[in-house]
């Protein structure tokens, strides 16, 4: 891909393009990097959605996926994507342990999912509808007023669109990707990076539209057993993200049930990272004043720290991933390990 494309807004309005597409540039010719699709905002100005894919492109072997910037003032998710390609591209260079790694797994990234809403400062996207509210998914129970998705109107926040209409370009291009790079595969992880919740970073899996148990719980527990064995003193709280709260139109939720529907006999495990970003108000309360502080650290050093800090947990699901097969559970184990993650998550109960 030549980065030098014909979409009219200066990239000096979007730092994080200017950065993502130098790296697309330094990783030529081992990158697959295609714009998904454009986004118009004010003026008739455009911006590219990009999707990059490195690696073997083996159907059967297995995928990861990195996902940032849905929601445009989260920034740092969209960074965390970005330095964790950058580590993957200057590796190129002389890691020769990385390129045996490639040739038995696929990596695929989106970090700029919203790049109008990134240029705008908002949520949402230029058309006010908030992403992870925009698939066709109802919740089975009751969600937080407003918070869960409302279609009352795209002037208040969380808004999913109007009943009926398709999805919005940058949702459908982020499930063509995953359908297309992920679903496709015996097996695939997926992460996107997101920031906001509480002063703890989690890591979510589905559902977000009811509480019930994912088909896929042994394999997540499985997941998160061998991360704690490699990273005893990491800072995420791993649950479903129904212990939080529920959710109308979640993304992943709808593409884990396309999964289940095409495919129940592959794998597709979708994680949230949720950065708390709390912590850095209350480190430095005067971010409370500023809309993009709310969300992303804005303190030079800080932002350095949570870049570092994550990049870590991507290198690791790419290694899993890549390495499924020795650690997913066997059928034989299969139904204890899911007994034990019902117990773990979710209290003593049966299974659904």
């Amino acid at each position: 891909m030549n980065p030098a494309h014909p979409f009219t807004m200066p990239h000096s309005a979007l730092p994080e393009l200017i950065a993502l597409e130098k790296i697309v540039g330094q990783g030529a010719p081992h990158l697959q990097a295609r714009v998904v699709c454009e986004v118009s905002v004010a003026a008739g100005h455009r911006f590219p959605v990009y999707a990059i894919g490195l690696g073997t492109t083996d159907p059967q072997a297995p995928a990861v996926g990195f996902f940032g910037g849905v929601h445009g003032l989260e920034r740092i998710g969209a960074q965390v994507v970005i330095a964790f390609l950058q580590n993957v591209v200057m590796r190129l260079r002389w890691d020769q342990t990385l390129h045996r790694q490639l040739e038995q797994v696929r990596l695929v990234f989106m970090p700029i999912v919203n790049p109008g809403g990134m240029w705008a400062a908002t949520r949402a996207n230029p058309r006010g509808v908030d992403l992870m509210r925009n698939a066709p998914v109802e919740a089975r129970e009751k969600v937080p007023y407003l918070l869960g998705g409302q279609r009352l109107s795209a002037g208040l926040p969380w808004y999913r669109g109007r009943l009926g209409d398709p999805m919005e370009a940058e949702s459908q291009a982020l499930c063509d990707v995953v359908q297309s790079e992920l679903l496709s595969r015996p097996f695939s992880l997926a992460l996107d990076c997101h920031s906001g919740f509480g002063v703890s970073d989690r890591l979510w899996f589905p559902y977000a539209h009811t509480r019930e148990p994912i088909a896929h719980l042994a394999e997540l527990h499985a997941l998160k057993d061998i991360f704690l064995q490699a990273h005893s003193h990491h800072p995420y709280i791993i649950e479903p993200q129904s212990a939080q709260y529920l959710a109308h139109g979640d993304l992943w939720d709808h593409l884990y049930l396309r999964a289940r529907a095409e495919h129940p006999e592959r794998s597709f495990l979708p994680l949230t990272l949720e950065m708390g970003s709390w912590l850095w108000i209350k480190k430095n309360p005067r971010q409370l004043f500023s809309r993009k502080g709310i969300f992303n650290p804005l303190i030079d050093h800080r932002q350095q720290r949570v870049l570092r800090r994550h990049l870590s947990l991507l290198d690791f699901l790419a290694r899993a991933a890549c390495s499924h097969a020795h650690w997913t559970p066997s059928p034989d184990t299969r139904d204890q390990r899911h007994a034990d993650a019902l117990a773990h998550w979710y209290g003593a109960q049966d299974t659904p």
